[in-house]
């Protein structure tokens, strides 16, 4: 392995940190019709690296990022009134809703079995 092969942790660590700025949490500021519009997103990354050596002597080394970001709603600025709109996911208020029915007929079927073993 040649010198311009090897693994640069710092490049990693310089990249994330890039990446995860306030940038990425706050959007650009939207005006329209005297109010101000900021979007927010809730974002998270992670990564790692390592390296090691071969029982042939070579070195080797690797690592990764990863990010992902969802919208979380936006901060609406009219005059000197501030207020935060949240987003809302149709997937999570779909799973809620199910989970809601299915513990709600959890409980009835326990009322009834309760009911005719009297």
């Amino acid at each position: 392995m040649n010198q311009g092969d090897r693994f640069d942790i710092a490049q990693l660590v310089a990249d994330a940190r890039d990446m995860l700025t306030v940038k990425r949490v706050f959007g650009e500021p939207i005006d329209h019709n005297g109010i101000r519009l900021i979007p927010v997103a809730r974002v998270r990354g992670g990564g790692g690296g390592g390296g090691g050596r071969v029982p042939a002597g070579d070195v080797g080394g690797g690592g990764g990022f990863g990010m992902i970001a969802s919208p979380a709603g936006v901060f609406v600025i009219k005059g000197d009134d501030v207020t935060f709109q949240p987003a809302t996911n149709p997937e999570r208020m779909a799973l809620a809703g199910i989970a809601f029915a299915a513990l709600a007929v959890l409980a009835i079927r326990s009322i009834l079995v309760r009911a005719f073993r009297r």
